[in-house]
């Protein structure tokens, strides 16, 4: 494995400088019903807080992943292309070989505390997700969480996780020092289509029943309604069924986001569409003929469609532009009126 060529700069690109070496891997399999066929190579990381690219789409320019592959096997997972940085696969090596950064809450606490450390928004579950499966073995999260709340850094998270609700009294202790965004990834309703495209990943119903416990405990929640999966979850009725169950399960904010296609997703989703889905097979290459990203006029249907939905059953509004607050605002914050704000994190 080329674990060398990962770099401090950017998790998403290769350079000379390592995160860490070789011989600081450690390989382990736990023979559990919930780990087995997954392979855990643990390491000790030499920097954590990762910035992102350039010319990248985000709206964040830093985040943290403990994590490398991911068991949720989603397989439209974008990130699937940084397992071949590795030398590993991006199809099932990316479901079951699993990187884990042991020392990150460490490691983050160390780096937040640095003089040029200035404070910035750190985004997480941006790349893989941070409640996967070998969150509930390694407990990441909790030391990261603490270390963002001691130094009242301001963090988001997005997750596909039920996990998540674990964390719950520390994300709000950190709520009550800084800025703290929560989002849940549902895309669709669709029984079938879930247990086939994101099989390692908990049932729709109960990730919009951890928007609905977040929102119990005053913790706002937004939901990144992703992906649309064109010809699979577009039509019109099931727009409307999605958004409709997000709203009731009380989300603060509905995003949605086509399903897009980079290198090393593109092959084994296609893979998996010829064999559930053959005859979309061409209707997809057209669709997809200029690269990663379905054609303009396509994305700005969808979201105009899932605006207007939003709109009708009262989701939001949100200030744009901003992080939302955990806790609920005040008298003298009054919510804002006007149409519905489509955010990301």
């Amino acid at each position: 494995m080329r674990w060398e060529n990962l770099s401090p700069q950017s998790e998403h690109s290769r350079a000379d400088a390592a995160l860490f070496g070789a011989d600081a891997v450690t390989v382990r399999t736990f023979d559990t019903p919930e780990f087995r066929g997954i392979t855990f190579h643990e390491i000790r990381a030499r920097s954590i807080v990762n910035r992102v690219p350039g010319a990248s789409r985000m709206p964040f320019e830093w985040t943290v992943n403990p994590y490398r592959g991911c068991s949720h096997a989603c397989v439209y997972c974008f990130a699937r292309k940084t397992h071949s940085y590795l030398d590993l696969d991006t199809g099932l090596g990316f479901d079951s070989q699993i990187v884990v950064k042991v020392n990150a809450p460490e490691l983050l606490r160390r780096q937040l505390g640095s003089r040029r450390w200035l404070g910035e928004h750190i985004a997480m579950g941006t790349n893989v997700d941070c409640y996967q499966r070998a969150e509930g073995r390694y407990r990441l999260m909790p030391g990261i969480i603490s270390a963002l709340r001691d130094h009242a850094n301001p963090f988001s998270i997005l997750t596909k996780g039920t996990l998540i609700l674990r964390d719950l009294d520390l994300l709000k202790q950190a709520a009550e020092v800084t800025d703290v965004g929560i989002s849940v990834s549902v895309g669709f309703l669709d029984p079938g289509l879930w247990r086939t495209v994101e099989p390692g990943t908990p049932a729709p119903e109960r990730r919009l029943e951890v928007v609905r416990v977040l929102g119990e405990h005053g913790i706002g929640c937004g939901v990144l309604m992703a992906p649309v999966i064109p010809f699979l979850s577009d039509d019109p009725a099931q727009l409307r069924a999605t958004v409709r169950a997000i709203a009731a399960a009380g989300a603060t904010s509905v995003t949605p986001l086509v399903l897009h296609l980079r290198p090393g997703a593109r092959e084994w989703f296609m893979a998996w569409l010829a064999q559930h889905h053959p005859h979309l097979v061409r209707r997809y290459e057209r669709l997809y003929a200029d690269g990663a990203y379905a054609p303009k006029w396509y994305q700005r249907r969808i979201t105009r469609q899932v605006h207007e939905l939003a709109e009708e059953y009262g989701i939001g509004p949100t200030r744009a532009g901003t992080q939302r607050r955990i806790r609920p605002p005040g008298p003298e914050e009054p919510v804002p009126s006007g149409p519905t704000q489509l955010t990301l994190i």
